[in-house]
Parts: structure tokens; sequence; C-alpha cells
């Protein structure tokens, strides 16, 4: 399931962003959206633009937890968010979240509008998603080695299409934040990895050269 509104035509949509008395906010690029609409009864969606989920550690250094793209969902309940280390920031000008408030998603007086059900199925569909995406990235950070944790992240891009091209759908210096590893490290050992023939490197397209 990759989006909250499969089966919604645009009128419907409008319909249940009504009915749920959403909110609808804009933010500029690297606008903090978190600080705005920060509620542990909230669930978001973003309906325009992008947006990234990074932690924030004690020496200041950025960790990117998820990237949000457009039709995303997060909130405080669904998402890997803390009050203290935790920003998430426009990555596009012009993003436009919807915040809906989790007791009026969950309101089953609802179910006589079939797009709700439709929405509400959705939902649940992709925050089953969102907890095994999570669990996996859990799996590859307990990898002791920088090596083990790429080859950890390879099999899980693998396991998803079945395919051996993996597209990166931001740079290598974000692949280094999301596995939470050194960056100037993790190219070096992606270095040996192509010339063990592990993997072939085409810019943003990586090949693995080996099974998974």
């Amino acid at each position: 399931m990759d989006s909250v509104f499969a089966g919604i035509t645009e009128l419907q949509r409008n319909k249940l962003c009504k009915l749920l008395e959403a909110h609808i906010y804009k933010f500029n690029e690297n606008e903090e959206i978190l600080q705005t609409i920060r509620d542990k009864n909230m669930i978001c969606i973003v309906l325009e633009g992008a947006c990234n989920m990074i932690e924030i550690n004690y020496n200041g250094d950025e960790n990117l937890i998820e990237e949000l793209a457009r039709e995303s969902v997060f909130g405080t309940a669904i998402s890997d968010m803390n009050d203290q280390d935790c920003q998430i920031r426009a990555t596009a000008p012009d993003t436009k979240i919807a915040v809906f408030d989790y007791t009026r998603v969950i309101d089953l007086q609802n179910t006589n509008h079939i797009y709700y059900n439709i929405f509400l199925h959705n939902l649940f569909d992709i925050v089953h998603t969102k907890l095994r995406d999570r669990n996996d990235r859990i799996r590859i950070l307990t990898k002791k080695t920088i090596r083990e944790k790429l080859l950890a992240y390879f099999e899980y891009e693998y396991l998803k299409t079945r395919s051996k091209f993996i597209y990166m759908q931001n740079n290598f210096a974000q692949l280094a934040d999301y596995l939470a590893i050194n960056r100037s490290a993790m190219f070096r050992e992606l270095k040996s990895l192509k010339e063990e023939k592990f993997i072939k490197v085409d810019g943003k397209r990586i090949t693995l050269l080996y099974n998974p």
C-alpha cells in the first residue's frame, strides 16, 4: 500500500478532510514542521512536497530516520519521534501537510461513508508497513560492522522488489545517516565492495553482483 488515498477520488478526499476536520499547513523548504504540529494525538499526511524526519544526537550530528514523500503518513503514535531529539523538516518548497486528530480518525460513526472506510483500511496497511520497516531498520542497525550494515540494507531493499537493481531516492550521504555510520568510512567500504565485485554503482543505481 503506497497511498493513503488509494481508491479515493479527489472529491472524496476533500470530503474526507472536511469530515475529519483536518487542518492544512504549508511550509517552506528547510522549515521545521514538528514544532507546529507536535501533539501525541495527531496523524499527519504529506499532501504536497516532501520532508525528512531527522534525529539530532548530543554532538549535534543528524541521522536520517525517515524520508516522507507525497502522501506519506507520520505522527507521534505511529512514527519514531522523540520530543527532544527529533525534527521534521520540509525538503521541498510549498510542502503541504494535513493534520488529523487521532480520535476523529478512528471515530466509527464515520463508517457510513465509503470513502472513510477505504481511507481507514489504507491507513492501517500503511501503519503495518511502517512498523515492519522500523523493525527491519533496527535489524540493520544491530549489525556490528559497516560492511554488515550495508549488506543487510542491500538485502532489505532486494527483498522489497526481488530486483538486484537498487535505486537510491536520495544521495549516499543520506544513506550514511540512515545507517547511522560515518560517511567517509561508508564510502571506503562501498569502494571495497565495488573492487571485490559485490556491487556496481552507476549514479544513484546500485547493482547487486551477488545473491543476497
